[in-house]
């Protein structure tokens, strides 16, 4: 069965969605999924998407902000009977479905802003002030530096120590004032962008690597075509582009 939203105002059930796209928008306009009109909505409020059994919300810059069980938030991974709140109205999440990932999952977080002139990987830094920003301390650390969590993450995929380790996937920036730097992708879900502008998530499932567009009038590239509004599989070297900034993607021994 898939998770689904009630949506409800002043204690009344008006209308309930079931979450059977990847990427559904909530928002005053008609061409929503879940269309609310009413002037304290925005024009595209917000964003959730689902991967298998798991949701998250995304606030898309909208003017009056959006609740999670009454808590102002921008992004927030929905769990069974969360409400979120958006003016008069709440929408219910309900999912009996065991979630893959958890809360933890999408602490990862890369912001990238628009460089002003591109930089190649061998230049010096611009005094442009830092463009990536994440929440894990690793970014910055040797590769060859295995953070604790990172081992935790992925030695629970193999017996022993003695295994052959999977590849790890890297998203490498290669235009703009962080030209060079890396991000390992160790988490389930990790956002990429610049928010109010264009967001993209990476999300890792069992059969390898997934983009998928969350934010912004226009989508992201892979290797100079725009995605869809679907997910779509990344492969070794794959470049994207997003929010200005163009990165490789890769898997690394």
């Amino acid at each position: 069965m898939a998770a689904k939203l009630i949506l409800s105002m002043d204690g009344t059930v008006l209308k309930e969605y079931p979450l059977n796209k990847e990427r559904m928008t909530i928002g005053r306009k008609p061409h929503n999924d879940i269309a609310i009109d009413n002037l304290a909505v925005s024009g595209e409020h917000a964003a959730i998407v689902t991967i298998l059994h798991d949701s998250f919300l995304e606030d898309l810059d909208s003017t009056n902000g959006l609740e999670v069980n009454g808590t102002q938030t921008k992004k927030h991974f929905l769990q069974n009977n969360d409400v979120i709140g958006i003016g008069k109205y709440k929408l219910k999440y309900v999912n009996d479905q065991v979630a893959q990932s958890s809360p933890a999952d999408f602490e990862k977080t890369m912001v990238l802003r628009s460089p002003v002139k591109q930089a190649a990987p061998g230049a010096s830094k611009p005094a442009e002030p830092a463009g990536i920003t994440q929440t894990q301390p690793n970014l910055n650390k040797p590769a060859a530096e295995p953070s604790a969590e990172k081992t935790g993450k992925l030695d629970s995929f193999h017996p022993s120590a003695s295994a052959v380790r999977a590849p790890v996937a890297v998203v490498q920036v290669l235009t703009g004032p962080n030209a060079g730097k890396e991000l390992e992708l160790i988490k389930n879900l990790t956002t990429l962008g610049k928010p109010g502008v264009q967001v993209a998530v990476l999300t890792r499932r069992p059969h390898g690597f997934f983009i998928t567009h969350v934010e912004g009038a226009s989508h992201p590239m892979v290797n100079g075509t725009a995605l869809s509004d679907q997910s779509h599989q990344l492969n070794d070297h794959d470049v994207i582009e997003l929010a200005g900034v163009k990165m490789e993607f890769y898997f690394k021994d």
